[in-house]
This record gives structure tokens, sequence and C-alpha cells, in this order.
């Protein structure tokens, strides 16, 4: 049984429908990424899972059932107790989301008291521990830092340590090497990958960088315009993406020019998607249609079903498939082998 399970997912604000007829799973020790560009509905996708939606906004249809247990109709004092003990988030931006007048060791042992009932001594002593375990250098003494003290690296360790505290079953991780370097890039992914496979929890991990999805995620989840366009594992769906806007992904990726030593290569422009994710307001059909060079006529008149294709994938389009597709070779980091995507969309 899956741990996480969303049906039907839409979300709505007075005026807007971000978030339309959304569903995947996420399975028990498994990491599955939600990519998709700005706009796309992943980080709304993320708060209403943990029931953290903006003022105004609010789950308009479907399902959400975590280990069983639909979400939607529990009370907000029970879910209070399951927000941060079994399911728990890793924000964009660490500097916003941890508190500037508490100290790191503070706000770690709050989470810790909260749900585990323990004495401050006892939750203090845990939060060292903690700051150990995601690899912040001397813990005894960062443990009384300020936010501010602390580089954005360390600072984004401290919101890991926060949400791992309580070792949850779910970690959701909305875009968490967000303006950090490279190289603290690969270490904050290599530490959460760590933590699953000691903590034995599953990670929604929520991305717009194609080379992440290729190095760390076990299956992929690809929005477009608040719904599912395409899910596949990372292979097949590097090797052959079925979505016009995952081959565009794709295509227009600087990791998927990269070289030998990660530059970007030379010679020729990366090509774009036209138009933008705007356009997709208010489209009766494909949300991407507009943008899309293999749209007909058809695809303008009503949202295309999920289908299921061989081999576990899920593509929404009834045209791509029909169509032979020319491939070039680009790379993305992780994969051994030269990967294919389309020349058909003619970027």
């Amino acid at each position: 049984m899956a741990l996480l399970d969303v049906q039907g997912l839409g979300i709505a604000f007075p005026r807007a429908r971000p978030v339309q007829d959304l569903s995947f799973t996420v399975d028990p020790g498994e990491t599955v990424a939600l990519v998709g560009e700005s706009g796309s509905g992943k980080s709304l996708t993320a708060l209403a899972l943990m029931r953290l939606l903006p003022p105004r906004g609010r789950i308009a249809s479907g399902t959400i059932r975590f280990d069983g247990r639909d979400i939607g109709t529990l009370s907000e004092r029970r879910f209070r107790e399951i927000r941060g003990r079994e399911i728990a988030m890793v924000f964009q931006e660490p500097m916003t989301a941890l508190n500037p007048v508490l100290t790191v060791g503070v706000q770690i042992a709050e989470v810790l008291r909260r749900h585990e009932g323990l004495s401050a001594r006892a939750a203090r002593t845990r939060a060292v521990d903690l700051l150990d375990r995601v690899r912040i250098p001397d813990p005894h003494r960062r443990v009384d830092a300020y936010p501010h003290q602390l580089s954005g690296g360390m600072r984004q360790r401290v919101m890991i340590a926060v949400a791992v505290a309580c070792a949850p079953k779910l970690l959701i991780a909305d875009e968490p090497t967000t303006a950090l370097d490279v190289t603290i890039q690969a270490q904050v992914l290599d530490l959460i990958d760590g933590l699953r496979r000691d903590l034995g929890m599953a990670v929604l991990l929520i991305t717009h960088d194609l080379g992440v999805v290729g190095q760390w995620a076990d299956r992929v989840v690809v929005m477009y315009a608040g719904r599912r366009v395409e899910e596949a594992e990372p292979d097949a769906l590097f090797d052959d993406p079925l979505h016009p806007y995952t081959r565009g992904l794709l295509a227009a990726s600087p990791r998927g020019r990269a070289g030998l030593h990660g530059e970007v290569l030379r010679g020729e422009a990366l090509p774009e998607i036209p138009g933008s994710i705007a356009s997709a307001h208010g489209q009766p059909g494909c949300a991407f249609a507009s943008r899309c060079p293999l749209a007909e006529p058809g695809c303008r008149a009503a949202p295309p079903p999920a289908v299921a294709r061989p081999g576990g994938r899920i593509v929404a389009c009834p045209v791509t498939t029909a169509i032979a597709r020319p491939v070039l070779p680009i790379r993305i980091p992780g994969h051994q082998q030269d990967i294919r995507h389309d020349a058909a969309l003619g970027l």
C-alpha cells in the first residue's frame, strides 16, 4: 500500500484554480520527484499535503490519504499531531522559515518537546545530536547560534534537522537546494538521501533541476499548469520522454548539455519552450497546447486524460506517442550513457 496516495487533487483560490486533477503516489522508502517550472503548482501541492495552504486557498476536490488515513477528514488538532511527527517539510528558504530571534537549538528542541514530550535538558541533548547527524561542525557550539550567524548551507541543514527530529515517515523537500552553490547542493541532497535510508522514510522531492532528478529520484512526476503530464522512472523519462513539455524541459536544460567537467557546452544556443505558463490560464483543453508545436485542434477542446503506458509510465498526451521522433544525444549527470531527447519539437 502506498504511504501517500493523492487522487484528483484540486486547489482553488477565489479567482484561480492553480492545481487540477493531480494524482500520484509515494511508496514507503521511495523518493519521488515532483518536477515543473515555476508556477506549475509544485509548492502549493506540498502545502496542501501539510494543510498549510494560504488563508484564501482551499482543497476543492480530490483526496489525500497518508498511511491509510484521509487527512482531509481529520480535525486540525489531530493533524497537528501528525504534522512534524509523521509528515515533515523542508521549506525553500530557511532564512524565512527559521525564527530569527530563537537559537537553532531551541527551534529543534521545540519539535521534540511538542511531539515526544522531552524535558528541556533532554531535548537540547537531542538537538546537539541532530546537528551532528546533519553534519554541522562543532554542534555543541552551533546549538546556541542564531540563524543569521550560519551560512546558507548550514541553515538548510538546520531545517533538515528540525524536519527529521521525530523520524517522520514522509519528508517533503521543497526546492531544498535553492540559492546554494553546486557543491553544497550535492552535499545537502546526499544528506537527505542518507537520512532516507537510515530512517526508512519516503521523500517527496520538489525541484525544477533535472540533474537532481536523474541522480536522486526513484520516480518522476512532471507537472505543468497544475496537472500531471507525465510520470516515469528517471531512466525511462530521460531516455524517451513522451510528453512534448517533458521533451522541451530536457532540451532546454543546461545540465543536459554539460561537458565532461560539468561546464555548459558552447557553440549552440540552448533551445527554449516558446511562450509562458501564464498562457494556460483559463484554457479549456490541454494547458500546454498554446506552446506545443504538435498540438491538434482536439487538444484545445478538453484536457487529455492521463493514460498508462508500458513499463509503468503515465502520459497525458494522445498525440505524441503516434509520431516518429528522431533523437539527439544529451547527457544527464549520474547517467553513464547518452540519453535521447526529441528533435520533433523544432526547438
